[in-house]
């Protein structure tokens, strides 16, 4: 009888590809796996190789005040009861958690039930969900050396793995560096919570190029939906030659395809970016309480494998100015390119799995 494995994660990509890649490498090993998170876990469904997906009831922290601790409190205690009946159900020999308020539910059940469990952790700050299950888990595997809010005591539990990525990563791992011979290629991404930003920004300073510059220039865009005919047609009154769209199944292709690549710097795609060996423009996500995305753009800037700028210090003159003179510069463009690949972790999901199997 194959192991069972739950995989519990928030229903943000950031907690979700992970697991999703973890899920990729436990099923080629013959483990059965099922996935739990909240609602937001559907649009992702088609994503994913796991035997099932499963939603339990879970709430973020948002407000101290005794009524809203009150309201999460009681959800979160019918999350942890649909848990259990989950948990019975498959009856998992491990259960391993990504982060986020959805992971607690799952978590406490299994610690409840004697059931063996971890977490992971994606980013170079630990997560305040992860931060209240630490001391109850059984190992805790992170994807920095370091890892900010990782209370020392717990030394003896942590394995640094690194952060897994998706077989459609590991894919073009190895396609190399572009020439600048067929032009300059950028691709732009935000995230759901950045996409509005970037939108605004990005081309409406990319029209100011230098015209020599722009006729070589092509964009590949994420946009929100209601911006991308926007965003379209800014491109193409400018004469710059874009493909723009609400998602892109392929975006680790389009990311190897890229020369220079500008994004917010979540931890999945400072892995990824890490992985390909791409350079990149960073712009943490602001007001971030914990500014998880700017420790984790750290990494890749200290190494000079890209740059990190305040969303509030983003001005269109010294961001031309910059990337100007990068592309005059297409040399020190590929040395940060094999400067990011050297930081690449493609064998994190092998030590992770490695880790999960380990433990039961």
């Amino acid at each position: 009888m194959s192991k069972q494995i739950l995989l519990a994660a928030g229903g943000t990509g950031g907690h979700l590809f992970p697991a999703f890649a973890l899920c990729e490498e436990l099923v080629d090993r013959g483990v059965d796996v099922h996935i739990v998170s909240d609602e937001r876990v559907d649009q992702f469904r088609d994503q994913t190789v796991a035997s099932d997906m499963h939603v339990v009831p879970s709430a973020t922290l948002k407000s101290k005040s005794p009524l809203g601790v009150a309201k999460t409190s009681m959800t979160l205690a019918r999350g942890v009861f649909a848990a259990r009946t989950l948990l019975k159900k498959i009856k998992p020999d491990f259960v391993l958690g990504f982060g986020g308020y959805p992971t607690f539910p799952p978590l406490i059940g299994a610690r409840l039930m004697s059931i063996p469990c971890g977490l992971h952790d994606q980013n170079a700050v630990m997560g305040r969900a992860n931060r209240l299950l630490a001391a109850r888990v059984n190992v805790i595997a992170t994807s920095f050396a370091h890892v900010k809010y990782l209370p020392p005591k717990l030394s003896s539990k942590v394995t640094m793995t690194g952060n897994p990525v998706r077989k459609k990563v590991l894919a073009v791992k190895d396609v190399p560096y572009p020439h600048f011979d067929d032009g300059i290629r950028v691709l732009i991404f935000g995230g759901s919570q950045g996409a509005r930003f970037f939108s605004d920004f990005f081309p409406d300073a990319l029209v100011d190029l230098d015209p020599v510059l722009r006729s070589r220039l092509s964009v590949v865009q994420q946009c929100r939906v209601e911006d991308v005919d926007r965003v379209k047609d800014i491109y193409a009154r400018a004469g710059i030659k874009a493909h723009c769209a609400a998602f892109f199944d392929d975006l680790p292709l389009q990311m190897a395809k890229a020369h220079l690549v500008l994004c917010r710097s979540g931890a999945s795609s400072v892995a990824e970016l890490a992985v390909c060996g791409r350079p990149a423009i960073m712009v943490p996500l602001p007001h971030a309480l914990d500014q998880d995305q700017l420790l984790n753009a750290q990494s890749l800037v200290d190494a000079g494998a890209g740059w990190v700028v305040s969303q509030d210090e983003l001005d269109k003159k010294s961001f031309l100015e910059q990337i100007s003179v990068l592309f005059a510069q297409p040399e020190d463009l590929q040395k940060r390119a094999n400067t990011a690949k050297s930081l690449g972790q493609p064998d994190a999901v092998v030590r992770l799995a490695d880790l999960v199997l380990g433990s039961i």
